[in-house]
């Protein structure tokens, strides 16, 4: 939390001064890549396309999404739409030419193809790294919608070196795109899609492979449930290795203690499966635990796209452009033990003034809420 604060006491809207981005240039043609420039068109950006695969950029140029036509002069945003391991060899290569003024990324991993760009001499200070959380099991330019994104959490990892004109114009494509900004340190970031996208992704498949070898009739029952845990083991096969490899770690980690998980259920459900009557309640409870485990977890998935659950509130605060603010608000927060557990910036380009939302455990709501007062902020 220490280094998103950091980068956060330097933000500022820059207010009636900013200039709105009129240019970007998309590389890679994919379903993230297209519905971004499908939604930065839609708000009247002018996007030029980029693609090794010739027909997935006609595809998308021919979906409106943009022009495949080369800029005449360097666009304000350039966005790197290809899987993790091409990050830091297009980044880094389009940087040389000049481009574009500012870069970012939709990479679903982060560590470790920014540290990889950043060895090859990347310039950090016009590079902002960028997920946003959304998708589909569909991919290709076909699947691209322009309203993708909207409601969705993006997150944003700059480093502390990030200039801030480059994360205010990061932040407008999260705007334009109509998504909310989440800040977060790369390797954190990395942990968190490990068990919320890339783990799972892998138990689907698990699951849908065990339907592969069953017999017909077996799978003509197939309801709601096995559809909805299965519907992301429909995706690319070849994209997800991809991702899968950038995270290797990480997930091969949640899955070992998946693993354990599942032998403690194996051996609840042959205990009840026993004809001693002790093993079978001992099975029982142990299955028992597993659920109720599972239902608890299950609760604290946000109802909403972008919204926090149960356990967390949040309160939002406009604040101003002057630059610091971001700082003294958090100093306010500390100043009474309150513990920022996440933060979301809605910035537009040329408004004087900015919209945090911070979100705390629900029991100190009332100490942050007094503290402001008494800071002259203005709740929203």
């Amino acid at each position: 939390m220490r280094l998103v604060r950091s980068i956060l006491s330097r933000f500022t809207a820059k207010g009636m001064d900013a200039v709105p981005m009129e240019s970007a240039l998309v590389v890679g043609t994919g379903l993230i890549g297209t519905s971004a420039a499908l939604a930065l068109k839609a708000r009247g950006v002018a996007v030029y396309l980029r693609d090794e695969d010739p027909a997935a950029v006609r595809i998308a140029s021919s979906l409106g999404a943009g022009t495949l036509d080369a800029p005449r002069q360097t666009v304000d945003l350039a966005v790197v739409a290809v899987p993790p391991a091409l990050v830091p060899d297009v980044l880094v290569g389009l940087q040389a030419d000049g481009v574009a003024r500012h870069y970012t990324d939709v990479a679903s991993v982060k560590s470790g193809p920014q540290q990889e760009a950043f060895a090859r001499d990347c310039d950090s200070a016009r590079y902002v790294g960028g997920h946003p959380m959304a998708g589909s099991e569909r991919s290709g330019p076909l699947a691209a919608r322009a309203d993708l994104f909207v409601g969705c959490n993006w997150v944003l990892t700059p480093t502390p070196d990030a200039d801030t004109e480059t994360l205010n114009t990061t932040l407008e494509l999260v705007a334009l795109c109509g998504a909310v900004p989440v800040v977060m340190e790369a390797d954190v970031h990395d942990r968190a899609v490990g068990l919320v996208s890339h783990a799972p992704h892998v138990v689907a498949s698990l699951v849908a492979a065990l339907l592969e070898r069953a017999e017909e009739r077996a799978v003509r029952l197939a309801g709601s449930g096995v559809h909805d845990l299965t519907r992301i083991a429909a995706a690319d096969p070849g994209l997800w290795v991809d991702i899968l490899g950038a995270n290797a770690l990480v997930v091969a980690d949640l899955l070992e203690e998946l693993s354990d998980g599942m032998d403690d259920a194996v051996a609840g459900l042959r205990a009840m499966a026993a004809t001693d009557e002790e093993k079978r309640e001992g099975g029982a409870r142990t299955v028992e635990d597993l659920l109720r485990r599972g239902r608890s977890g299950r609760a604290r998935i946000p109802a909403k796209r972008g919204i926090l659950p149960e356990q967390y509130e949040t309160v939002t605060i406009e604040i101003g452009d002057q630059p610091g603010e971001l700082a003294r608000l958090f100093t306010d927060a500390s100043r009474v033990g309150v513990n920022v557990e996440d933060v979301r910036l809605e910035h537009s380009a040329g408004q004087p003034t900015g919209l945090v939302h911070l979100s705390v455990a629900r029991d100190l709501m009332d100490v942050l809420t007094a503290e402001l007062r008494k800071g002259v902020w203005r709740r929203r």
